[in-house]
């Protein structure tokens, strides 16, 4: 992750979850000036700027329309821009190429979503119920974190300073369009109040147990056909391995047919060439492009082993569910980093885009090491996407929760600096956060939190999760000091509630990123953690620190956070809907 610091300007803001955050009580539905409705924007005099000008007065679903609009333009333009400066690629170092190839694909993602919002605010001027404004919220508060993205690439490429100038300044203007969209569409279609919203599958604060797995085994409703796949593959594999472990979890179990989960087709990697495919990304490719999940999961399941390999899950490979043989059984190894000239944002071991992802039963690493910065093991920009029961290594940058809803359970997470970051909206719960031994004179910071903008809809809450640290540091006879986080961005966001500290975390529990920025825009916040690293009594003081209580806590669990209750049920993993 970048270590350059990059300020923004924006207006202070410490209200932690409330949608709608608007400066102005003016009615959405009444027609005022420009100037009226720029006020509930972080950029006023921009937004001044850019919203028509004509002595005309409109409501905020017209000005919100118009700015989305231009955002649509704006994003196609830059994308033209960085297509022509890719035709010079002749004339450019790699690092300088690659950070150009990431700031395309950012773009490209961008007038998707750009598009996708538009088609929704362009067929109403009405607040939108909770699930389509959040959907819609996340899709802008995306492309801010995108832009972002591409921002940190180009400054961290010290060989691209013959293209910043060309890119860096259009691309100022453009956050700050971006932004006046995204407070625009706040203000007029975002439901005012709390993000809770009760469905029919919300669970009241219990545990739902999920039905992926059932009395150790999967529980997942298929064709007779692929049942009769699955179990020849997984009994064979694990008659080979001798592993009863792994006999009980490939077992398909149809005793619920009423809570099972659904999987349209299934393929095998093996790397002894026994099934389907011996390469992970050849299953992938084989998987059906741009499926809605009605039909269930393509599933991919990967045997036992050590996979040398970059996995991708592109944007067209929707609801695809990998499973493995479980942690340290089926591993996905990879050594890219910063050092050798990688982005941070494409040296990932594992990347994953495509929606409704599910992974299960695997251990991926990046084994480049503390010495090499960051070295990411997975990065995920996946919508709707969940991990169950796998395990993350690595050191500076373990998991770059790039952007989008995301969900996290009985997960295992190794590193040092900074090794949960990213700006994405994501809950993980029941996890165990494993600082490890960093270089000589390096600390450690558990996350490092990308939010931008007051009102991206966007954090790291972390519940009922265990931190302890790893072996390595456990045993070490140094003193490293581990705080909970830092914040990255100027409204980082992160909530550590019910969970247990053990006694190595630092009692200030946060860190400073670079003097002031950002301690008083930052929201950190504390609830009923338990441990001898959770007494708050000699925590910062920072006007963006917070012990907060059940009422603001419930903002941060999966139902109010995520909406989970309305994606994660079919995805059989277990998970509590509010506090625990």
């Amino acid at each position: 992750m970048a270590q350059i610091l990059l300020k923004s300007l924006s207006i202070l803001f410490l209200i932690p979850f409330f949608i709608s955050q608007s400066c102005s009580q003016t009615p959405p539905a009444q027609n005022v000036p420009p100037s009226t409705i720029c006020k509930s924007t972080p950029y006023p005099s921009f937004c001044n700027t850019v919203l028509p000008t004509n002595n005309t007065t409109s409501n905020v679903y017209d000005f919100g329309r118009f700015s989305v609009r231009k955002s649509i333009s704006t994003a196609r333009k830059f994308l033209a821009l960085i297509q022509k400066n890719l035709k010079k690629s002749k004339s450019l170092t790699t690092t300088a190429v690659r950070a150009l190839e990431d700031c395309r694909y950012l773009a490209e993602c961008n007038v998707d979503n750009l598009v996708t919002s538009f088609q929704t605010v362009d067929k109403t001027s009405k607040t939108l119920s909770f699930l389509q404004a959040d959907d819609i919220q996340t899709s802008l508060s995306a492309v801010l974190t995108n832009t972002q993205t591409c921002i940190d690439g180009l400054r961290d490429t010290a060989s691209a300073w013959s293209i910043r100038n060309g890119i860096l300044a259009p691309l100022s203007n453009d956050t700050r369009l971006y932004s006046v969209s995204l407070a625009l569409f706040t203000k007029g279609w975002v439901p005012k109040g709390k993000k809770i919203r009760q469905s029919s599958n919300t669970h009241n604060g219990h545990t739902n147990p999920g039905s992926l797995l059932r009395n150790g085994h999967l529980n997942l409703k298929m064709s007779a056909r692929n049942q009769e796949i699955y179990r020849t593959a997984s009994n064979s594999h694990n008659n080979n391995n001798n592993n009863n472990n792994n006999r009980k979890l490939l077992q398909v179990d149809g005793s619920d047919n009423n809570n099972q989960v659904l999987v349209s087709d299934i393929v095998i990697v093996s790397q002894d060439g026994s099934w389907n495919y011996t390469s992970i990304n050849d299953a992938v490719a084989a998987a059906p492009n741009n499926t809605d999940g009605s039909n269930g999961y393509y599933l991919v399941y990967v045997t036992a082993g050590v996979y040398e390999e970059y996995v991708s899950v592109p944007k067209n490979k929707k609801y695809l569910m990998m499973v493995g043989d479980g942690i340290n059984q089926t591993i996905i190894t990879g050594n890219r980093n910063v050092v050798d000239g990688w982005s941070t944002f494409n040296c990932s071991t594992f990347t994953v885009v495509g929606t409704g992802f599910v992974g299960v039963g695997m251990t991926i690493r990046n084994t480049a090491g503390a010495i090499k910065h960051q070295a990411v093991a997975v990065r995920n920009g996946a919508d709707l996407s969940t991990f169950y029961s796998c395990s993350f290594e690595a050191y500076q940058d373990t998991l770059y929760v790039h952007s989008l809803r995301q969900f996290y359970v009985e997960c295992d997470i190794y590193g040092t600096v900074d090794f949960i970051f990213g700006n994405a909206a994501a809950v993980l719960q029941n996890c165990n956060l494993y600082p490890r031994q960093p270089m000589a004179n390096q600390f450690n910071a558990i996350t490092a939190q990308g939010r931008t903008d007051p009102n991206q809809n966007t954090g790291l809450s972390i519940q009922n999760c265990t931190i302890r640290p790893a072996d390595d540091l456990a045993n070490s006879s140094y003193t490293v000091k581990t705080y909970l986080g830092r914040p990255w961005k100027e409204y980082s966001r992160t909530v550590y509630m019910q969970s247990f500290m053990d006694s190595f975390i630092t009692p200030v529990g946060w860190s400073i990123w670079s003097g002031d920025f950002a301690l008083n825009t930052s929201y950190y916040a504390e609830f009923g953690n338990s441990g001898p690293g959770s007494n708050t009594s000699r925590r910062v003081t920072w006007p963006g620190f917070h012990v907060i209580n059940t009422t603001d806590a419930v903002n941060f669990t999966v139902s109010a956070f995520l909406i989970g209750d309305d994606w994660i049920p079919q995805t059989g993993a277990p998970y509590t809907s509010g506090l625990i």
